[in-house]
């Protein structure tokens, strides 16, 4: 699925690299050298010895110039595999987001019962505040956020965006 944004295209790349010092900066630099930003992105190592890591990135721009930065990437040296999540098919999505809302009374129980629809889950709590824990897809979060700045609104911290290929076989 497509979502046009400022007439150009979101992409989530998923880019498996070797574990080592600086190739984030090198990968930041390909976007910064073409002047797109980056939405969301998310750094894990993924492997039992630690030699390898997946990049997610969530950028916008037009297919020509997302080409271009795959194309990039693939030759630098630590980078293995550079995948276009949006471009390869059905694939799921998820980010998860820290929520500190403050209130009490009526706003207090409205937070809680939007948690609840949500499946939100309080990870802290004092008599005057909430932090709730939520995963899911992006919009989700933020529908989720929207409604709690009406109820008292904090602070967001939110993990960026991951994501993997649906069915058996790896990406």
């Amino acid at each position: 699925m497509k979502i046009q944004h400022r007439d150009k295209e979101r992409h989530v790349l998923m880019i498996t690299v070797d574990n080592e010092a600086g190739i984030l900066a090198k990968i930041a630099g390909l976007f910064t050298a073409r002047g797109y930003n980056i939405d969301s992105l998310t750094v894990a190592d993924i492997s039992e010895n630690h030699a390898l890591s997946r990049i997610t990135i969530v950028t916008h721009g037009p297919p020509q110039v997302i080409d271009q930065i795959e194309a990039q990437l693939e030759r630098l040296v630590p980078v293995h595999r550079v995948v276009d999540l949006t471009q390869a098919g059905p694939h799921v999505e998820r980010e998860l987001a820290l929520i500190k809302v403050s209130g009490r009374g009526d706003n207090r129980v409205e937070a809680l019962r939007l948690a609840d629809v949500f499946r939100a889950k309080v990870v802290d709590t004092t008599t005057a505040s909430f932090i709730f824990e939520l995963t899911g897809d992006p919009g989700k979060i933020d529908t989720f956020i929207g409604l709690m700045r009406e109820l008292g609104l904090v602070e967001v911290g939110r993990t960026g965006i991951v994501g993997m290929m649906r069915g058996a076989e790896g990406a």
